[in-house]
């Protein structure tokens, strides 16, 4: 799907166009973590729109080769894409269309908004948004982001690999939370091309464990049901190609109950003052989990992918209902 050369294209493209984001050492914290090793936060809700997908978003706008319609883009989110997808086509002067499920955050919803986009709800979860985006795509001649099974979208997630090695060098693990794929793919293909022994760790929800699942079987598993309540890492099949570079990258699963991501969030906003969404909180809550796979590890870098106010008390979990969502 993607190699070394097209992350690093991809940055020299989009490196005008997103934020350097920050990293923080955990230290002194009222409640401490249960190792031994030392823990790097790197702090990716701070990028534009407050989350990772700006990368991918981005990438896929300036290294498509046929011009934007006048029609524009759409897309089908859970919330985070479709806010870099909103970002986007403000940047680029043309109309977005975003379809989300009746679960979304309708805080993101409003952010949307804001930045220009027309939001549609439509469907219980993401693949029923998802078909409503690409038959908009078919009507209009929109052209259509993919949020996770594209390799502009991959490469450009991908830039966060580029960016930790230069900023935690000494790192041996990534934990990274886990919806479609995309950013674990593109990640994991820029840390293993560049530093092979460091070891990649997903985090996903109990109840959306699609790339367990998968990697599991050998191939992709179309799950029965979500009953996770955390729309942005709810996806009920994974793409191949993601599943093979996964298959490639990532040395173990963590699974846990949205109960955990929700402790997370609570504790990086007391400890740090940091509002991360559920997804964002989830490579956290797998460490403070104490799985036995991190016994093995000397330096953490966890990775907090996306804003929000889950763990301020301000916003319940998972928006207003149940959403089988990604991005």
């Amino acid at each position: 799907m993607i190699d070394l050369e097209d992350i690093r294209a991809a940055e020299a493209r989009i490196r005008p166009h997103i934020r350097r984001t920050p990293v923080l050492a955990v230290s002194g914290t009222q409640d401490p973590l249960p190792l031994t090793a030392e823990v790097t936060l790197k702090l990716e809700l701070f990028q534009v729109t407050g989350s990772f997908k700006a990368r991918g978003a981005m990438n896929r706008l300036l290294g498509a080769t046929d011009p934007l319609p006048a029609a524009g883009i759409v897309t089908a989110s859970g919330g985070n894409h479709g806010l870099a997808v909103a970002r986007t086509a403000h940047a680029a002067g043309v109309p977005a269309v975003i379809f989300v499920p009746a679960g979304v955050s309708p805080a993101k919803v409003t952010k949307m908004r804001r930045w220009g986009a027309e939001v549609r709800i439509e469907g219980a979860d993401w693949s029923q948004s998802n078909m409503a985006a690409l038959a908009h795509a078919t009507a209009t001649g929109a052209h259509y982001f993919h949020p996770f099974a594209d390799p502009l979208v991959v490469a450009g997630q991908g830039t966060l690999g580029l960016e930790l090695l230069e900023q935690v060098p000494e790192m041996d693990t990534v934990v990274i939370a886990v919806g479609g794929g995309g950013l674990i793919s593109g990640l994991g293909t820029a840390l293993k091309a560049l530093r092979p022994g460091v070891r990649i760790i997903a985090v996903e929800p109990e109840g959306s464990p699609t790339l367990k699942a998968s990697l599991d079987a050998g191939y992709p598993v179309e799950l029965p049901a979500i009953t996770s309540r955390i729309p942005t890492m709810s996806c009920r099949q994974t793409d191949a190609r993601i599943l093979e570079l996964a298959q490639r990258n990532v040395a173990e699963v963590v699974l846990l109950p949205d109960s955990a991501m929700q402790a997370a969030a609570e504790w990086l906003w007391f400890e740090f003052g940091i509002a991360a969404d559920l997804a964002g909180s989830a490579a956290v809550a797998a460490i403070r989990s104490g799985h036995a796979t991190f016994s093995q590890s000397g330096h953490i870098c966890a990775l907090v992918c996306g804003a929000g106010a889950e763990g301020t008390a301000d916003e319940p979990v998972g928006g207003t209902g149940h959403a089988g969502t990604v991005g």
